[in-house]
């Protein structure tokens, strides 16, 4: 079975960037397991993320934040799914 990684955005309410890594992640991730979530919703991970906003993190492995770029999360899947082979 093909390993289908975990994409986690941590974002804010309002938060432009936020948008439009979301709209990035959606477009690029695809055959994964996706969440938003709202750091301003959790006291530890507002102390985590403070201001750089948005975050990428990919089975656990951070992999943008604040500008994502394209690209960047479609490679960052293709390399989790290799891990996750060699790991089997």
């Amino acid at each position: 079975m093909r390993h289908r990684p975990e994409v986690v955005v941590y974002t804010r309410a309002g938060c432009g960037l936020c948008r439009r890594a979301e709209a990035l992640v959606a477009a690029e991730a695809r055959r994964v397991r996706r969440r938003t979530i709202d750091v301003d919703t959790d006291e530890a991970l507002v102390r985590r993320y403070g201001v750089r906003v948005p975050v990428v993190v990919i089975d656990g492995v951070e992999v943008a934040e604040l500008e994502l770029a394209p690209g960047t999360v479609r490679r960052a899947v293709r390399t989790a799914r290799r891990r996750a082979r060699r790991a089997a």
